[in-house]
């Protein structure tokens, strides 16, 4: 049975949200670790393109894996090991730290993500099981600098980013968080007191870092434009996966 969707540049910008020369460099990335390798089974039905456009479509429209199947004419089956398989392979690039002298301004954030599996979420504010995920901006490029592994949704930012690998990878820029992150070493709003209200001064810092910090909210409405982040139905590490994958798709997205 041969599938609908192929590597074309109407299938791959209307499915992907990439341009076909930015998918042609995730594909590339995707060979460079090893995607193409061999698998220790059977040879894969789809050559390496597809199996990277089946991935990127997964995450950007969530439908089911008995939905891709047809499209992509392959069995079920496959298109859940292309899944696991691929999946950890499209990860965001790992970003370089900051050189010595060099002021980089980064923002930091957590978002609540809908999931299905009982032992990466919990019952938050929401009403709905989700999980944490912590992500980091470049003020100045809006590109994704990293992420943390998820954590249950009922943890505060603030607890999340201080058990995350996080404040290592970002121990050489300034961070700006908003007031959920008191304590944490990072630039956050003055708080009013009560009985003392703020300064003008302190007003507009407080204006002005509402105004850049803006920037990792817009960041999350592009990336939840790839519906896996609404509803995961991954176990285990398959958000993980699935969010790094976002990122960097997402960057792609802005630099290509």
């Amino acid at each position: 049975m041969g599938g609908v969707l192929r590597v074309e540049p109407l299938w791959v910008e209307t499915f992907t949200g990439l341009r076909m020369r930015q998918f042609e460099g995730l594909v590339k990335v995707v060979r460079e670790r090893g995607g193409n390798g061999p698998g220790g089974g059977r040879p894969w039905c789809l050559p390496l393109a597809e199996r990277v456009l089946l991935v990127a479509v997964y995450y950007r429209t969530n439908l089911t894996m008995r939905q891709l199947a047809p499209l992509f004419g392959v069995s079920t089956a496959t298109v859940c090991r292309v899944v696991q398989r691929l999946g950890p392979l499209l990860a965001l690039e790992p970003v370089r730290r900051p050189a010595p002298g060099v002021e980089r301004l980064w923002i930091v954030d957590g978002t609540l993500i809908p999931v299905r599996d009982r032992g990466v979420g919990a019952a938050s504010r929401n009403y709905r099981f989700s999980a944490n995920v912590q992500v980091v901006i470049d003020a100045d490029t809006r590109l994704v600098v990293a992420t943390a592994r998820p954590a249950p949704g009922n943890k505060a930012d603030a607890h999340v980013w201080r058990a995350s690998d996080l404040p290592a990878r970002c121990a050489e820029a300034t961070v700006l968080a908003d007031g959920a992150y008191i304590n944490t070493g990072l630039v956050v709003p003055h708080r009013r007191r009560a009985g003392r209200p703020l300064l003008r001064a302190q007003e507009e810092d407080n204006a002005e870092h509402r105004r850049v910090r803006a920037r990792v909210e817009h960041t999350f409405a592009r990336m939840k434009n790839y519906k896996i982040l609404r509803d995961c139905r991954q176990k285990n590490d398959g958000l993980h996966h699935a969010v790094q994958a976002v990122a960097h798709m997402h960057n792609l997205a802005l630099t290509g």
